[in-house]
């Protein structure tokens, strides 16, 4: 099997499992336990880890809350924020029709219970939204901008710095979902101006179920599961200690290979992309080919079904039709319908999306599985 559907998510690599495993065993105390060897042990794990992911996007330890993954920091950081900016007279967000449904689930809920108003900008044919319409959208009573690092169906890379300095204008917090851009690219949110970031383990070869949120200091946030007074009052629960030292190798590893993985990648998208475009008539690459992840292709297979070409692939080649938290849905993909593609050529789409431990012999066969499954469909 040729996995290509590393956007969704990656192996644990080899040396993170090999720090999780005696949090497991040996060094199994809570983290909170400060009375005692083994609470402490944990404790110190979670340190060294904490330090590891900041590490990575370059910030204080004490910035970074750990949470179940990116959904849960995502939540935390748009209601959490909300909450406290609605009693300041503050009830509209902004963000974008693109957005991973993490962040347009939580705006809708927002919206429906709690009197939220949320601006939902358009894209255009690219995926880019207008700077100048994000602007003059921003309003007095605007308390957020939710708006992602990389778009995780088209590898879109948003321009965070400008978004970041309209909103420091305004005195908006800016909020970005960057779970698609850390670890594979450099992430620098104090330099970017971002107020609060998210991001996951599980995108990185870290194990799943941990994730981050990164608060800037100054910014109040109100916790969203209660229960004790874990990660400085802002999210309540036994802390994962295993994932978490998972999660700080796996950061640890991600800096390491920026330029290598970045090289590698981009070669073997390219690649991928000419021999299909080459081999086959009707293929397009959906979004921004100048602005994007080395690592993503969104290609449209005109006049082929989306679902038939993966299901003709199903046994050799791993691939996808957009994120997995909308793999349950037969309706195309939000991103490309807002990107203004017909529901035909959103429906006709497949996300190939490549890892570190992609070859280019998984390359070859790609292509060649790919190229033979098309012409049989189209027979």
């Amino acid at each position: 099997m040729i996995y290509l559907d590393y956007n969704a998510t990656t192996p644990v690599n080899e040396e993170v499992l090999e720090v999780m495993l005696p949090f497991f065993t040996q060094f199994y105390g809570n983290a909170a336990s400060r009375t005692h060897l083994p609470g402490w042990d944990a404790r110190e794990g979670v340190d060294k880890a904490r330090k590891q992911v900041a590490n990575l996007i370059q910030v204080d330890p004490k910035d970074i809350v750990f949470t179940s993954g990116a959904t849960e920091s995502i939540n935390l950081a748009i209601k959490g924020l909300y909450e406290i900016a609605r009693k300041q007279g503050k009830n509209h967000i902004i963000t974008v029709k693109t957005e991973h449904k993490a962040v347009l689930d939580t705006c809708a809920y927002l919206e429906k219970n709690h009197e939220a108003e949320i601006t939902y900008l358009e894209v255009d044919t690219k995926g880019n939204i207008d700077l100048k319409t994000l602007e003059n959208t921003i309003r007095k009573n605007t308390a957020l901008v939710s708006i992602m690092y990389v778009n995780n169906e088209t590898g879109l890379i948003h321009p965070v710095d400008k978004i970041a300095k309209i909103c420091a204008i305004s005195e908006v917090i800016f909020f970005s979902d960057a779970t698609q851009a850390v670890g594979k690219m450099e992430v620098y949110p104090q330099e970017s101006g971002i107020d609060m970031m998210a991001f996951s383990s599980h995108k990185i070869y870290g194990p799943k179920g941990i994730g981050a949120l990164y608060i800037r200091k100054g910014i109040s946030i109100q916790e969203q599961q209660n229960g004790g007074q874990h990660e400085r009052k802002r999210r309540s629960g036994t802390l994962n200690v295993p994932a978490i030292a998972g999660f700080g190798k796996a950061a640890e590893i991600a800096q390491k290979n920026y330029a290598t993985d970045t090289q590698q990648l981009k070669h073997q998208r390219n690649y991928l992309e000419s021999q299909l475009l080459t081999a086959l008539d009707h293929v397009i690459i959906n979004g921004d080919t100048t602005n994007r992840m080395p690592h993503i292709s969104n290609l449209l297979f005109k006049g082929i079904v989306a679902e038939d070409l993966m299901l003709a692939l199903s046994t050799h080649i791993a691939v996808s039709s957009g994120s997995a938290c909308n793999s349950a849905s037969i309706l195309p993909s939000h991103v490309l319908k807002a990107m203004h593609l017909s529901d035909e050529d959103a429906l006709s789409s497949i996300r190939f999306s490549l890892g570190r431990p992609t070859t280019d012999d998984e390359i070859n066969q790609t292509v060649k599985k790919v190229v033979e499954a098309v012409l049989r469909l189209k027979a």
